[in-house]
């Protein structure tokens, strides 16, 4: 009976626990604390990286973007900005920060301008393994990078020697996928052509981009052909665009031409809604592909040269604090001590 005096009900089912319920509990959990993701968009300046970001996620992450000149691109340098924007959808939330790199291929040695953004990538992994090493580890904030779009021109023949560096010193510590921007300034075959020139290339020089897992046997049909078909248009050839257009009465995202228009959201146009799909559905796996691959091996690399495991540098944040706490109890007892002797007076000794 409970205090209101009506009785509580329980389930009494035969053969049934209860423990069925657990994923149920764990998306309410999971809802209500909301969910963390960073991406990172490399490619040369003017291949609409800020235009696909903001038609991907419906948002403006970029409203007052300075845009430089030819002459202070000779010599610019490769720059991290990180914008980070809060989006909810049906209840759920999702804290998503863009990294950018502007200057990255525009100055005209271009050998060293990755530098930067390993180092940005290998800081993300440091701060995230001294958070995680600290004291209190329940409000750890993730900012490692889960995501790379590398883009790719379209007005090459397959990739530049730049793009191939890139990559190679980058698919150890970051999922990348191969994007080819402004897809509209190709005709169908000639997109499938430079697709298959660049996985080719991919594959000649050992690069590992991200890999998509195969559906579960028991996932159904649907999801299975969904999978398929997102693995046979990587890379994906995309066009972005901010502009909403009139089409038959019907207001769409896409570019006006005075032979047509090209709708972004059209499958058969580019591979937008493949690469959305993409991301929306994989963005766990790539989180945990980050965890137990990139991380643990930085990680593990980290730990080899300090030659300290984290454990012994929490057990000696540990003694430290047990040390100081142990002498200010001794400076304490000295006080309390001095001061007693102070208020006796001199016949009482």
């Amino acid at each position: 009976m409970s205090q209101s005096g009506e009785k509580v009900k329980f389930s009494d089912s035969a053969g049934y626990v209860g423990f069925a319920n657990l994923p149920n509990q764990v998306h309410r959990k999971s809802v209500k604390k909301g969910f963390e993701f960073t991406l990172m968009v490399v490619g040369e300046s003017g291949l609409g990286k800020s235009t696909l970001i903001n038609s991907l996620f419906l948002t403006d992450l970029y409203p007052e973007r300075y845009i430089p000149g030819a002459a202070e691109k000779i010599e610019r340098t490769v720059q991290i900005e990180a914008s980070t924007v809060e989006i909810e959808e049906r209840g759920v939330k999702l804290r998503l920060t863009v990294v950018d790199t502007p200057g990255y291929g525009d100055a005209i040695n271009s050998q060293d301008c990755f530098k930067t953004i390993i180092h940005y990538i290998d800081n993300q992994f440091e701060r995230y393994l001294h958070d995680e090493s600290g004291l209190n580890r329940r409000h750890i904030v993730d900012n490692r990078v889960h995501c790379c779009f590398y883009f790719i021109s379209p007005f090459g023949h397959g990739l530049k020697p730049l793009d191939v560096e890139f990559m190679k010193a980058l698919h150890g510590k970051v999922n990348i996928v191969p994007v080819i921007a402004k897809a509209d300034t190709l005709t169908l075959k000639e997109r499938e052509r430079l697709k298959r020139r660049v996985l080719d290339e991919i594959s000649e020089h050992g690069i590992r981009i991200y890999q998509l897992p195969d559906a579960d046997s028991d996932e159904d049909e649907e999801f299975k052909e969904q999978t398929r078909v997102l693995k046979a248009s990587i890379p994906f050839a995309v066009i972005g665009s901010n502009q909403l257009i009139e089409v038959k009465g019907k207001k769409i995202r896409g570019r006006l031409y005075p032979w047509g228009v090209v709708e972004v959201e059209n499958p058969e146009h580019n591979d937008f809604l493949k690469l959305r799909t993409m991301l929306v559905t994989h963005m766990q796996d790539l989180q945990e592909v980050t965890q137990d691959l990139h991380y643990e091996n930085f990680r593990s690399e980290r730990l080899k040269r300090t030659g300290k495991p984290v454990e012994e540098e929490v057990v000696d944040k540990d003694r430290i604090l047990q040390q100081k706490e142990a002498e200010l109890r001794r400076m304490q007892e000295m006080i309390a001590h001095m001061q007693a002797q102070m208020r006796l007076k001199p016949g009482d000794e």
